[in-house]
C-alpha cells in the first residue's frame, strides 16, 4: 500500500463484498454484519505497518449499522453510507482522494468495480488479504 507525502495510506473497503465473502449468515442480519465488520477494521487500525486511513463504504440494510448518534467504537473510520450503488460510492471517494502523489488501496473481489478503480490509479487487494491482516490483529 503506497503512502502520501504525510505517510498516511488510504484504505477504501468496500463492506458488502467484503461481508458477502464468508458465509457466515451475514444476509439475515445485514446491518449487524456491517457492525462486526466495522469493530473489526477500528481494532485493525492499530496493527496495520504504516498510519492508514480507512474509509468503509456501506450501502443498502447495512446502513442501519451506522444510523442516529456516531459510535465511538467506529473511531478511526470514515464510514460512507451510498445513497445509491455502493460502488458507485467507492469510485466517488477513490476519485475525490487521488490527486497525483496518494494511491488508494481497495479491498473488492468485484471484478468491475476493480476494473474502475484501478482505471482511476488505485490499486485492489481481496477480502481475503483484509481479513489475514484482521485475524493477525487478533492474535
Amino acid at each position: 500500500m503506497e503512502v502520501t507525502d504525510d505517510g498516511t495510506a488510504l484504505l477504501v473497503v468496500d463492506a458488502a463484498n467484503v461481508v458477502g465473502s464468508r458465509p457466515d449468515g451475514w444476509w439475515r442480519d445485514r446491518a449487524g454484519a456491517a457492525r462486526r465488520l466495522l469493530v473489526q477494521l477500528g481494532a485493525l487500525e492499530h496493527h496495520l505497518e504504516q498510519p492508514t486511513e480507512v474509509v468503509v463504504v456501506i450501502e443498502g440494510a447495512a446502513k442501519a449499522a451506522v444510523t442516529g448518534e456516531p459510535d465511538r467504537e467506529f473511531d478511526g473510520l470514515r464510514v460512507v453510507a451510498a445513497h445509491g450503488s455502493g460502488d458507485d460510492a467507492i469510485v466517488d471517494v477513490v476519485a475525490a482522494e487521488m490527486d497525483g502523489d496518494r494511491r488508494i488501496t481497495v479491498v473488492t473481489a468485484d471484478r468491475e468495480l476493480r476494473a474502475r478503480v484501478e482505471a482511476l490509479g488505485a490499486v485492489t487487494v481481496g477480502p481475503r488479504w483484509l481479513f489475514a491482516r484482521i485475524d493477525a490483529a487478533r492474535s
